[in-house]
C-alpha cells in the first residue's frame, strides 16, 4: 500500500470544500452502498453547522482526479477541557476510495494525521482498513462492549437521576465544560442526565439504540466521566430508564466492569485513537455516531 511518497500526476489532496458536497456524496455512497444519500447530507449538513475549530477544516480530505472526487475521508474536530489544558481530538469517519485509486487511501488519511497534538480516533473501522489503521499508528483504546441491566445495580441513597433542560438548577453542579456537552448532545437527539450522590454531580450521556434487529430499545453509553461512575450511577440511572421501558444499555469496555449486571463482548465495537491522549472507554462525544447517527 502506498503509505508515503508522493501523488502521481493528476491526482491530488485536499480539503473538502462546500462546492464538492454532490461529488463527496457521490463517493461515499459509492464506498456505502448501505447507506443513501439522505444519510450523507445531512451528515454534511450537521458538519457545517459544527464550529469551527482553529484552521483545521471544516468536512475533511478529499482525493481529486481530472475534477471528479474519487476518496473522501471527513473530520468531526472537537476542543475539550482536560485536567490540565485544552485538548483537540479528531475522529476520522467514512474513509471511502474509488477502487482504481484505493492504493492512495492510506495516503489521504495520512494527509489528516500531520498535527502531532491532536488525538485522532476511529471509532468504526471497516475490516479491511484495520491493517493500514495499524500502519499509520492507531491502537486501541477499546476491544470490547459491556451489556448490562442498570436497574440490577445497587444504588447508593440517596441517589437521584434528573434529565438536562437549560433551566436545571442542578446543571450549576458541573463544570462549564460538561454543561456544554449535556446540552448539544440533548440537541442532537440523545438523552442528557445527571445523577446526584451524596450531593455530587455525575453528568452522563446516552444514545437511543435498537438491538436484536431492532426488536429491543436499548441506550449506548455516550458520555460518563469513568467506568466507575457509570457503576456507582448505573442502579439510579436504570430505575430512571425503567420509567421509559428501557431494561438493556451498553458501553465501550477493556473488560467486564465492576458493579454492573451484565456480560462482557470483546472484539465487539472496536475502537482505535492515534496522538498524545487516548479517550476512555464511554467517551463518544461529538463523534460520527452522534453527529451523523448509527
Amino acid at each position: 500500500m502506498a503509505v508515503l511518497g508522493a501523488l502521481p500526476p493528476g491526482l491530488r489532496c485536499r480539503p473538502i470544500r462546500e462546492t464538492d458536497w454532490e461529488g463527496v456524496v457521490d463517493c461515499l455512497c459509492r464506498g456505502f452502498p448501505a447507506r443513501n444519500r439522505s444519510y450523507w447530507i445531512r451528515a454534511l449538513t450537521r458538519l457545517s453547522k459544527r464550529p469551527a475549530v482553529a484552521e483545521f477544516p471544516q468536512y475533511g480530505f478529499a482525493l481529486e482526479h481530472a475534477d471528479r472526487i474519487v476518496g473522501v475521508v471527513l473530520t468531526l474536530y472537537a476542543r475539550y477541557q482536560g485536567s490540565e489544558s485544552e485538548e483537540i481530538r479528531c475522529n476520522l469517519s467514512s474513509w471511502s476510495v474509488d477502487a482504481e485509486f484505493r492504493s492512495y487511501g492510506a495516503m489521504l488519511v495520512a494527509a489528516v494525521l500531520k498535527r502531532k497534538d491532536v488525538t485522532y480516533t476511529n471509532i468504526s473501522p471497516a475490516q479491511a482498513t484495520l491493517k493500514a489503521n495499524r500502519a499509520l499508528g492507531f491502537r486501541l483504546f477499546s476491544s470490547g462492549q459491556f451489556t448490562f441491566l442498570p436497574a440490577l445495580s445497587s444504588a447508593p441513597r440517596p441517589c437521584r437521576v434528573v434529565e438536562v433542560r437549560p433551566d436545571l438548577p442542578e446543571l450549576a453542579m458541573l463544570p462549564e465544560s460538561e454543561r456544554y456537552i449535556l446540552s448539544e448532545h440533548a440537541a442532537l437527539g440523545c438523552l442528557s442526565l445527571i445523577c446526584i450522590c451524596d450531593g455530587a454531580a455525575f453528568p452522563l450521556v446516552l444514545m437511543p439504540r435498537r438491538i436484536l434487529h431492532g426488536l429491543i430499545r436499548c441506550h449506548q453509553v455516550i458520555y460518563c466521566r469513568s467506568l466507575a461512575d457509570l457503576s456507582r450511577c448505573a442502579g439510579a440511572m436504570g430505575r430512571f430508564l425503567l420509567r421509559s421501558g428501557i431494561l438493556v444499555c451498553f458501553v465501550d469496555a477493556k473488560e467486564p466492569i465492576p458493579g454492573l449486571v451484565g456480560w462482557y463482548r470483546p472484539n465487539k465495537g472496536l475502537k482505535y485513537f492515534k496522538g498524545p491522549r487516548p479517550p476512555t472507554p464511554g467517551d463518544l462525544t461529538f463523534t460520527e455516531l452522534v453527529i451523523f447517527g448509527p
